[in-house]
């Protein structure tokens, strides 16, 4: 009788350990959750945020060759805005494949400067890529009038959506160059 009392008193406890074992995990697993959302939002955030969209909830840190990654994992420019100087009018880049779909854009030029860039074609056949670029499109749009340029930041979390958005700008303002 005593034995089965010790049994069942080591069934408990090693029931209770595992509990809060399993515990921990969690919880070290939301703390760690939550410190990355924090982070990846800091860096991802455009200069002016009175204007920016939700953030995001990706760790994806990957730059151009324009860009370069910091220790903090916050992606910045190395160049310099480009001089602008394209002609006016409206020019239309071509489709670049984001893998989850294509990205066109369309720039408008006034003043020798880019005024309105709009997307005319983005993934968004899927929910995710739907969430996804509905909060980035704003942020590459408000980078690029602000750049004057197709050097943009990449934004963590749609790293592909970002780098097709500054191919088919690129091209678009290539031919907006006088």
């Amino acid at each position: 009788m005593a034995r089965k009392q010790a049994n069942q008193e080591s069934d408990f406890v090693r029931k209770l350990k595992k509990f809060f074992l399993s515990a921990f995990v969690i919880i070290t697993f939301i703390a760690y959750f939550l410190h990355q959302r924090n982070t990846n939002v800091a860096a991802a955030s455009p200069t002016n945020s009175s204007t920016s969209p939700n953030s995001l909830d990706s760790t994806s840190n990957q730059g151009t060759a324009n860009n370069t990654t910091s220790p903090s994992g916050a992606t910045t420019a190395t160049a310099p805005a480009q001089a602008t100087g394209y002609k006016n009018g409206t020019y239309t880049g071509p489709e670049s494949n984001a893998y989850y779909g294509l990205v066109q854009v369309q720039v408008v030029i006034q003043n020798g400067k880019i005024a309105n860039i709009q997307f005319l074609d983005y993934p968004h056949d899927r929910r995710t890529s739907q969430e996804i670029n509905t909060q980035v499109m704003p942020w590459l749009t408000q980078e690029a009038i602000q750049a004057q340029s197709a050097n943009i930041n990449i934004i963590s979390g749609a790293t592909l959506t970002s780098e097709a958005f500054a191919n088919s700008l690129q091209s678009a303002l290539n031919s907006a160059s006088n």
